[in-house]
């Protein structure tokens, strides 16, 4: 598989709740920012764009997400993707997000499958995508 890439992420005001701590919703929008910024590492251009140049749409077939320790305001997470799996018609991710010191704060994982633009049926993962999800070398983006 693809190595992992390094996300980090700063906890702003904005995703926090009265009492500081990250709204439930803000780990969904954690995780699928850090699978993009990471497909563009993988990809090796503006990652979105690309996955779309490979004819296929990618909706996400299921998500899911575990808390493991409170985030709150000005926290920095440390955001680390990989690819779980690549199938024969879907690809998942696994992400898991790191407090200080290496606490777990959440892990979630990601699943899209491959779909037709033109039948809406679902379709084969591309054989350069595959190529592209299924190689080496860690990443850091800051």
């Amino acid at each position: 598989m693809a190595s992992p890439v390094f996300i980090k992420r700063k906890i702003l005001f904005g995703d926090c709740d009265p009492e500081g701590i990250v709204y439930t919703p803000r780990f969904s929008y954690f995780a699928i920012e850090a699978i993009h910024d990471a497909l563009n590492v993988w990809l090796k251009g503006p990652g979105l764009r690309t996955l779309m140049g490979f004819n296929i749409l990618p909706p996400a077939r299921a998500f899911s997400v575990e808390f493991l320790h409170p985030v709150t305001w000005d926290d920095e997470l440390t955001i680390k993707v990989q690819v779980a799996e690549v199938g024969v018609h879907s690809f998942s991710f696994s992400i898991e997000g790191f407090l200080a010191q290496d606490i777990p704060a959440f892990t979630a994982s990601l699943t899209h499958v491959c779909i037709s633009p033109d039948t809406k049926k679902v379709v084969t993962v591309p054989q350069n995508l595959r190529e592209l999800l299924q190689p080496e070398t860690p990443s850091v983006i800051k």
